[in-house]
Protein backbone atom coordinates (compact mmCIF):
# COMPACT_ATOMS: atom_id res chain seq x y z
CA UNK A 1 0.00 0.00 0.00
CA UNK A 2 1.48 3.57 -1.02
CA UNK A 3 2.06 5.94 1.39
CA UNK A 4 0.11 9.21 0.62
CA UNK A 5 -0.14 12.97 1.92
CA UNK A 6 -2.08 15.96 1.03
CA UNK A 7 0.39 18.99 -0.43
CA UNK A 8 0.44 22.29 -2.19
CA UNK A 9 3.51 22.39 -4.50
CA UNK A 10 5.94 24.95 -5.37
CA UNK A 11 6.72 27.05 -8.25
CA UNK A 12 10.16 26.23 -9.80
CA UNK A 13 11.09 29.86 -9.08
CA UNK A 14 9.94 28.74 -5.16
CA UNK A 15 11.52 25.83 -4.99
CA UNK A 16 14.85 27.80 -5.93
CA UNK A 17 14.86 30.32 -4.03
CA UNK A 18 13.76 27.81 -0.87
CA UNK A 19 16.86 25.65 -2.72
CA UNK A 20 19.25 28.41 -2.50
CA UNK A 21 18.68 28.90 1.15
CA UNK A 22 19.20 25.45 1.82
CA UNK A 23 22.29 25.43 -0.12
CA UNK A 24 23.94 28.46 2.08
CA UNK A 25 22.72 26.31 5.10
CA UNK A 26 23.85 23.25 4.15
CA UNK A 27 27.38 23.55 5.38
CA UNK A 28 26.89 25.07 8.59
CA UNK A 29 25.26 21.42 9.83
CA UNK A 30 25.89 17.81 9.33
CA UNK A 31 23.63 17.11 11.45
CA UNK A 32 20.50 17.92 9.33
CA UNK A 33 19.35 16.02 6.82
CA UNK A 34 18.24 18.77 4.16
CA UNK A 35 14.94 17.92 1.94
CA UNK A 36 15.92 17.81 -1.36
CA UNK A 37 14.53 20.68 -3.69
CA UNK A 38 12.71 18.22 -6.02
CA UNK A 39 10.66 17.18 -2.53
CA UNK A 40 9.97 20.55 -1.60
CA UNK A 41 6.02 21.30 -0.91
CA UNK A 42 3.75 22.31 1.71
CA UNK A 43 1.91 19.12 3.46
CA UNK A 44 -1.76 19.65 4.45
CA UNK A 45 -2.34 16.44 5.82
CA UNK A 46 -0.43 12.90 5.78
CA UNK A 47 -2.52 10.19 5.26
CA UNK A 48 0.35 7.04 5.33
CA UNK A 49 0.01 3.88 4.22
CA UNK A 50 -3.27 3.87 1.86
CA UNK A 51 -4.99 1.37 0.17
CA UNK A 52 -6.66 2.26 -3.05
CA UNK A 53 -9.94 2.69 -2.28
CA UNK A 54 -8.73 5.25 0.45
CA UNK A 55 -7.12 6.94 -2.11
CA UNK A 56 -10.37 7.03 -3.92
CA UNK A 57 -11.93 8.81 -0.77
CA UNK A 58 -8.11 11.23 -0.51
CA UNK A 59 -9.19 12.22 -4.11
CA UNK A 60 -12.99 13.49 -3.27
CA UNK A 61 -12.06 15.16 -0.38
CA UNK A 62 -9.76 17.27 -2.86
CA UNK A 63 -12.31 17.62 -4.51
CA UNK A 64 -14.75 18.70 -1.79
CA UNK A 65 -12.27 21.04 -0.32
CA UNK A 66 -11.21 22.58 -3.47
CA UNK A 67 -14.24 23.26 -4.66
CA UNK A 68 -15.26 25.81 -1.65
CA UNK A 69 -11.56 27.18 -1.72
CA UNK A 70 -10.65 30.69 -4.03
CA UNK A 71 -7.03 30.35 -5.31
CA UNK A 72 -4.85 32.29 -3.36
CA UNK A 73 -1.15 33.57 -2.50
CA UNK A 74 1.30 32.12 -0.45
CA UNK A 75 4.26 34.44 1.38
CA UNK A 76 7.07 32.17 2.44
CA UNK A 77 8.65 34.02 5.18
CA UNK A 78 11.26 33.28 7.67
CA UNK A 79 13.02 30.52 9.42
CA UNK A 80 12.18 28.61 12.30
CA UNK A 81 12.42 25.18 13.97
CA UNK A 82 10.04 22.53 15.61
CA UNK A 83 9.50 22.48 18.79
CA UNK A 84 12.17 25.24 18.98
CA UNK A 85 15.70 25.76 18.28
CA UNK A 86 17.51 24.08 21.39
CA UNK A 87 16.23 20.54 21.00
CA UNK A 88 14.98 20.82 17.20
CA UNK A 89 13.39 17.90 15.06
CA UNK A 90 11.85 19.62 12.01
CA UNK A 91 13.63 23.22 10.55
CA UNK A 92 11.31 25.25 8.41
CA UNK A 93 10.36 28.24 6.24
CA UNK A 94 7.22 29.39 7.84
CA UNK A 95 4.27 31.50 6.03
CA UNK A 96 3.04 35.08 6.38
CA UNK A 97 1.00 36.10 3.72
CA UNK A 98 -2.13 33.77 3.17
CA UNK A 99 -1.56 31.87 6.43
CA UNK A 100 -5.61 32.43 7.11
CA UNK A 101 -6.02 31.44 3.52
CA UNK A 102 -3.83 27.70 3.97
CA UNK A 103 -5.36 27.12 7.52
CA UNK A 104 -8.86 27.31 5.74
CA UNK A 105 -7.93 25.01 3.27
CA UNK A 106 -6.34 22.61 5.15
CA UNK A 107 -9.37 22.91 7.87
CA UNK A 108 -11.70 22.14 4.60
CA UNK A 109 -9.51 19.03 4.02
CA UNK A 110 -9.40 18.00 7.33
CA UNK A 111 -13.37 18.07 7.76
CA UNK A 112 -14.02 16.07 4.03
CA UNK A 113 -11.11 13.70 5.06
CA UNK A 114 -13.26 13.13 8.23
CA UNK A 115 -16.92 12.86 6.30
CA UNK A 116 -15.35 9.52 5.02
CA UNK A 117 -13.92 8.15 7.69
CA UNK A 118 -10.43 9.02 8.30
CA UNK A 119 -9.62 10.10 11.73
CA UNK A 120 -8.93 14.00 12.61
CA UNK A 121 -5.22 14.71 13.27
CA UNK A 122 -4.70 14.63 16.62
CA UNK A 123 -2.14 17.77 16.67
CA UNK A 124 -2.73 20.78 15.62
CA UNK A 125 -1.59 22.25 11.95
CA UNK A 126 0.75 25.21 11.78
CA UNK A 127 1.84 25.75 7.61
CA UNK A 128 5.15 25.65 7.38
CA UNK A 129 7.55 24.28 4.40
CA UNK A 130 10.31 21.97 5.92
CA UNK A 131 13.80 22.35 5.07
CA UNK A 132 15.81 19.86 7.05
CA UNK A 133 14.95 17.19 9.61
CA UNK A 134 17.06 16.46 12.92
CA UNK A 135 17.27 12.74 13.78
CA UNK A 136 19.74 12.36 15.73
CA UNK A 137 19.73 15.03 18.83
CA UNK A 138 22.99 14.14 20.03
CA UNK A 139 24.80 14.56 16.96
CA UNK A 140 22.95 18.01 16.88
CA UNK A 141 24.05 19.28 20.20
CA UNK A 142 27.53 18.39 19.55
CA UNK A 143 28.10 19.52 15.86
CA UNK A 144 25.71 22.21 15.06
CA UNK A 145 27.51 25.25 16.22
CA UNK A 146 27.27 29.43 16.31
CA UNK A 147 27.46 29.81 12.62
CA UNK A 148 24.00 27.74 11.79
CA UNK A 149 22.40 29.05 14.58
CA UNK A 150 23.39 32.98 13.31
CA UNK A 151 22.60 32.21 10.10
CA UNK A 152 19.05 30.85 10.79
CA UNK A 153 18.57 34.03 13.27
CA UNK A 154 19.05 35.85 10.48
CA UNK A 155 17.00 34.50 7.59
CA UNK A 156 14.23 34.27 10.58
CA UNK A 157 12.61 37.42 9.10
CA UNK A 158 13.66 37.28 5.69
CA UNK A 159 10.94 36.65 2.56
CA UNK A 160 12.17 33.87 0.15
CA UNK A 161 9.00 33.49 -2.37
CA UNK A 162 5.20 34.11 -3.40
CA UNK A 163 3.55 31.30 -4.48
CA UNK A 164 -0.04 31.25 -6.26
CA UNK A 165 -2.00 28.67 -4.92
CA UNK A 166 -3.74 27.36 -7.28
CA UNK A 167 -4.64 23.60 -6.71
CA UNK A 168 -4.23 20.78 -4.04
CA UNK A 169 -2.54 17.82 -4.93
CA UNK A 170 -2.42 14.09 -3.75
CA UNK A 171 0.74 13.04 -3.46
CA UNK A 172 2.19 8.87 -3.23
CA UNK A 173 5.76 8.77 -1.13
CA UNK A 174 7.92 6.04 -2.26
CA UNK A 175 10.46 5.44 0.59
CA UNK A 176 14.26 3.64 -0.98
CA UNK A 177 17.86 3.95 0.57
CA UNK A 178 18.30 6.92 -1.41
CA UNK A 179 15.37 9.14 0.18
CA UNK A 180 11.74 9.47 -0.09
CA UNK A 181 10.40 9.99 -4.12
CA UNK A 182 7.01 11.74 -4.56
CA UNK A 183 4.76 11.34 -6.75
CA UNK A 184 1.35 13.67 -7.57
CA UNK A 185 -1.43 11.23 -7.98
CA UNK A 186 -3.74 14.08 -8.44
CA UNK A 187 -3.99 17.55 -8.35
CA UNK A 188 -7.56 19.53 -8.34
CA UNK A 189 -7.69 23.06 -9.01
CA UNK A 190 -9.19 25.43 -6.34
CA UNK A 191 -12.08 27.13 -6.88
CA UNK A 192 -16.05 25.87 -8.41
CA UNK A 193 -16.66 23.89 -11.53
Amino acid sequence: MPRSFIALLLTETAREAVAAEIERLRPLSRAVAWVPSRNLHLTLRFLGEQSEAALEQGRGALQDAAAATQPFTLELHGLGAFPGFERPRILWIGVAQGALDVRELQARVERALEERGVAREPRPWHPHLTIGRIFDERRWRRETNLDLRQAVAQAGSLPFASVPITALSLMRSDLSPSGARYTELAAVALGPG
